[in-house]
């Protein structure tokens, strides 16, 4: 018993250790991704602390057929490897709404739909004020357009402030 409460006490504490690096206050710039057809959104993010932060993204998609949107929110949880090499992950959330045109079908469909999400990934934070990012984010929709699990990986730049 006493070595399980050793290996739980050195564990809390290197986990402590690891997050002793405070993150950027606001950062904004795009995310290029690609998830059913949403592959560029602009991008937020906002810290609620100093290793846990708020993300924010506005995807869009305009084309031949289709019109569509969506908007993202998640909450992560940042920890620093070494220097400005970060990982984190999240949880979250969003919605969207599409409008499809296609000319074998006469009739124009229009819809909504939800998702919720997870995020994993690595950021390098630069001495001067730019973050780039490489994340996984699978996806699990619900509605016409999304009814479906997707996996995104995405390229993130951003500026910081």
């Amino acid at each position: 018993m006493k070595t399980i409460f050793a290996t739980v006490l050195f564990f809390a504490g290197f986990l402590i250790s690891v997050q002793a690096q405070s993150i950027s206050e606001n950062a904004i710039g795009i995310r290029i991704g690609d998830n059913d057809g949403f592959g560029t959104e602009v991008n937020y993010q906002r810290a609620i602390g100093d290793n846990n932060r708020l993300e924010f993204g506005l995807g869009w998609r305009s084309s031949r057929f289709v019109d569509a949107f969506k908007l993202t929110g998640l909450y992560q949880w940042v920890w620093n490897i070494d220097g400005g090499f970060n990982w984190y992950a999240g949880v979250g959330g969003g919605a969207g709404s599409y409008s499809w045109d296609r000319d074998e079908f006469p009739d124009r469909r229009s819809d909504g739909f939800a998702f919720v999400a997870g995020d994993i990934g690595i950021e390098y934070n630069f001495d001067i004020p730019l973050l780039v990012s490489l994340d996984f984010r699978p996806e699990a929709g619900f509605g016409n357009y999304r009814d479906d699990l997707g996996f995104d990986v995405g390229l993130g730049v951003r500026y910081q402030f």
